[in-house]
């Protein structure tokens, strides 16, 4: 009888030294190319005011900062907003990051216009321009909170509260990780990750399933945490596989424990479906309502 191949390079497998052959689910970068160049003109305007005069050298300076911080926090609103689309619920960025990015863009136009000598009402008439150009190629900030409809705002502020916390604690575990210098044990980590987080995604469609899933989500996340960077540290020191087998081993059973979970969460949904389902088909025969 034909068996499926399940050894260390099947898509099912592991490898021989414990680590998750499964391929991840491909990501794609939320900032992309063009937040990159942003950074580009910052640094031509500080190189290209040396060699000038003292008060255009601090212009262009100044500009140049100015033009390095709207880049930076244009790439830190890209993220955010990222986070927020993929969110069922979540709050809006405290922060509105790309406005003040464009805003910082068009203010680091005006002193580079000045270092030039183009005069201030032109250097300003500059700046509006690259500002509102930012706007157009980037967007607006999410300026509204997301919910659901049919959930009381309640329980989506407890629901929102506790993915942000998780995610704190993913970010975390992800930072220690890279600190042991293997890409490997990344790739794991993000794997582990993305378990927790189709768990997040059933509790956002469904708040009632809080109670039962707070526990994964609170105690055993901030272990996995506080694990992962006792092992990052021991592991950067010395590599001791000892303590990578075993770090691998609890990243497994905790894996196994999140995807039982969240599959039990989803049979649990189906079942309240089923039963509301037949409690409205009863309530309608009682009027008079038939349904074939």
């Amino acid at each position: 009888m034909a068996q499926r191949y399940g050894g260390t390079y099947s898509p099912t497998g592991k490898s021989a030294d414990g680590y998750d052959a499964r391929p991840l689910k491909a990501t794609v970068s939320p900032t992309g190319a063009r937040s990159n160049l942003l950074f580009v003109p910052g640094a031509l305007l500080a190189f290209l005011s040396f060699g000038s005069g003292p008060e255009a050298l601090a212009l262009g300076l100044g500009g140049a900062a100015t033009w390095t911080l709207g880049a930076w926090l244009t790439r830190e609103g890209l993220k955010a907003e990222a986070a927020y689309h993929e969110r069922k619920v979540a709050r809006r960025p405290a922060l509105p990051r790309k406005i003040l990015g464009s805003l910082l863009i068009g203010g680091g136009t005006v002193l580079a216009g000045m270092s030039h000598d183009v005069g201030l009402t032109g250097s300003a008439l500059y700046g509006v321009i690259a500002a509102a150009l930012h706007l157009t190629a980037f967007g607006l900030d999410p300026l509204r909170n997301k919910s659901l409809e049919g959930v009381d705002e309640f329980q989506q502020d407890r629901v929102a509260r506790v993915v942000d916390e998780a995610e704190a604690h993913l970010t975390a575990m992800m930072g220690a990780i890279r600190r042991a210098q293997d890409p490997r044990l990344e790739a794991r980590v993000e794997r582990f990750q993305q378990s927790v987080r189709e768990m997040l995604r059933t509790v956002e469609e469904d708040p009632r399933d809080l109670t039962a899933s707070r526990r994964f989500l609170g105690v055993y996340l901030m272990g996995a945490r506080d694990a992962t960077i006792k092992f990052a540290d021991i592991y950067a020191r010395d590599r001791d596989v000892g303590a990578k087998s075993d770090y691998l081993m609890l990243l497994t059973d905790l894996e196994e424990n999140y995807v039982a979970k969240t599959r039990k969460l989803l049979e649990d949904s189906n079942t309240d479906l089923t039963v509301e389902i037949d409690v409205l088909r009863d309530r309608l025969q009682r009027e008079g309502v038939r349904l074939d």
